[in-house]
């Protein structure tokens, strides 16, 4: 990996920590707005993404989460597969917005295992659960992903990293 690449998902994973910390009372209950998972629409610009996003889900979840442990299974592996998923179908996809809608329906779809999480903790219903992340998590992708849009344009995500 170049050390531009390791830099910048090193900024990307900082990032994630540190909105994460603001937001911190909304990212670790059955009801999750943890607006860093905005993060995750930087895997449809560029699959290089994918360590710092995994870094900075792996640090939050060690440094702010009250179940660590569940956290780093959980949280950590549902990222991951989301992840893999996304960067798998988004070499079929040519548009932007396309694979950004896929990447928000498959972190959606997966927060079944966060759902899964906090049953085993909390004994939270495993289906109310999952439809209360679930819902948090689309609202946080789908209104970050025209941020996410915008920010590109000025950026230029896709070329950041090489």
């Amino acid at each position: 990996m170049k050390v531009k690449t390791l830099a910048v998902n090193g900024i990307v994973a900082a990032l994630y920590i540190a909105v994460s910390a603001i937001i911190q009372p909304f990212g670790f209950t059955n009801v999750q707005f943890r607006v860093s998972e905005i993060f995750n629409h930087l895997i449809v610009l560029n699959k290089k993404y994918f360590f710092g996003i995994i870094l900075g889900v792996f640090l939050t979840n060690l440094f702010f989460s009250p179940i660590v442990a569940y956290d780093l299974v959980f949280g950590v592996g549902q990222s991951v597969i989301a992840l893999l998923i996304t960067m798998t179908t988004a070499r079929y996809i040519k548009s932007i917005w396309i694979r950004m809608a896929v990447n928000t329906s498959v972190f959606t779809i997966t927060m079944f295992l966060i759902a899964w999480e906090l049953n085993l903790a909390f004994r939270l219903p495993f289906l109310f659960t999952w439809l209360t992340v679930a819902i948090g998590e689309f609202v946080v992708l789908a209104v970050g992903a025209p941020l996410m849009y915008a920010i590109n344009k000025r950026v230029n995500f896709e070329k950041v990293v090489e």
